[in-house]
């Protein structure tokens, strides 16, 4: 399932509720957050920044998982948020660097990513590491409703930081359980989970998971 279908499932009313009017989706894909929502991805133009129109042009701006490829975050979410009109919302959705990248860049599961995100710490292991929070109160006019992280369907138990761990050792006993729950010889357990996580590495976000830091923010004036 596409990022933003998934996030939609989990919406609320309220978050619902502003993305109306003319909404810009920015690196929707085939995966627009509304229906009528206008597209903007590497068919359209180059996300880095944003020309093609006019400032303060659309109610709402929509991005999922893009953020993430700009070579300039902070640049590329200005000039986003130039597009919002006054009264309009910013609603932002990357990966979180702690269940995604997973203690490791660049990322161990998307090599395009040029930067990783938390909601806020005094310090990351990540080199190019940027707090969402801070990101959005610098933005010119910003009232920030919400920052937080999206982790439903999640199993903390099966991520692994750092590292991966390829001894031979590991390597067989990670193939030897994966087999065998396959074919429903075993129970799951939590300790082996690790093990296959540590020895393999596990993206769960490609799957029904979610692994995310979401912002709305309003622009107030």
């Amino acid at each position: 399932m596409n990022e933003s279908s998934k996030t939609c499932l989990h919406l609320t009313a309220a978050e619902r509720a502003l993305l109306r009017g003319r909404v810009l989706d920015i690196g929707a894909g085939d995966d627009p957050v509304t229906p009528d929502a206008v597209v903007f991805d590497l068919n359209q133009g180059d996300a880095n920044h944003i020309t093609a129109f006019e400032p303060a042009s659309f109610d709402a701006v929509y991005s999922s998982h893009c953020l993430e490829h700009m070579h300039d975050p902070v640049a590329s979410l200005h000039n986003w948020w130039s597009l919002v009109s006054h009264g309009g919302h910013l609603m932002l959705i990357v990966p979180d660097e702690d269940f995604y990248e997973q203690g490791l860049f660049p990322s161990r599961y998307n090599g395009d990513h040029k930067a990783t995100f938390t909601i806020a710490k005094k310090q990351s292991w990540s080199p190019r590491s940027f707090n969402v929070l801070d990101l959005c109160l610098a933005l010119p006019g910003a009232q920030v409703l919400s920052v937080s992280l999206n982790d439903i369907g999640y199993d903390r138990a099966m991520a692994h930081h750092g590292p991966l761990d390829r001894g031979p050792l590991n390597r067989l006993a990670a193939r030897l359980y994966r087999s065998l729950r396959k074919r429903g010889a075993v129970s799951r357990s939590a300790a082996l989970d690790r093990l296959l996580s540590a020895t393999q590495g596990i993206d769960q976000s490609h799957g029904v998971a979610l692994a995310q830091i979401e912002a709305v923010v309003r622009k107030a004036f």
